[in-house]
């Protein structure tokens, strides 16, 4: 199933049933906004300098896998994340850095909704499993993380209380 989420207005815990699928777009990875946010967070030298990441594991300069994140959160945050009923998350259940991410790379995230329930402790809070997929413009998966995300119900919903 793919996602038809409403194009304006509000997003509640109803408009992301079981199967959909969201495009949450692409982003072109640049070599200096890898090593800007490596000098800051993540400074190891695979993350920084080309000869560096040649000589390491990963044979040539790569982003950092919490650059990754960020990346995902950001092109959440754009696709449907601001304009939803988000109450945060409890937590990410698996992470996974799957193939080394490029200057040059375009990534394009995809979000699945595996679960879905009303959250038995808060009336009104609806929770959703997701699936985040990242891949780069060969179709390799590059990273891959589930978890889940709480979200507002719809006033209306007759699971609400009063």
């Amino acid at each position: 199933m793919s996602a038809t989420i409403p194009p304006q207005g509000k997003l509640y815990w109803e408009d992301f049933p079981v199967g959909c699928v969201i495009d949450c777009g692409t982003h072109r990875m640049q070599r200096d906004e890898i090593v800007a946010f490596a000098a800051e967070f993540d400074p190891q030298p695979f993350h920084l300098d080309e000869r560096a990441g040649e000589a390491s594991l990963f044979g040539g300069l790569s982003a950092s896998g919490w650059h990754t994140c960020s990346l995902c959160m950001r092109m959440m945050c754009d696709a449907y994340l601001l304009r939803s009923s988000s109450l945060g998350s409890p937590g990410m259940d698996e992470l996974r850095w799957l193939k080394p991410v490029r200057p040059g790379d375009t990534l394009s995230l995809r979000m699945t909704i595996t679960e879905s329930r009303v959250m038995r402790s808060r009336p009104g809070v609806g929770l959703v499993r997701c699936l985040w997929e990242l891949r780069n413009q060969h179709a390799d998966d590059v990273l891959r993380m589930t978890g889940w995300a709480m979200m507002g119900m719809r006033p209306d919903t007759p699971e609400q209380p009063a």
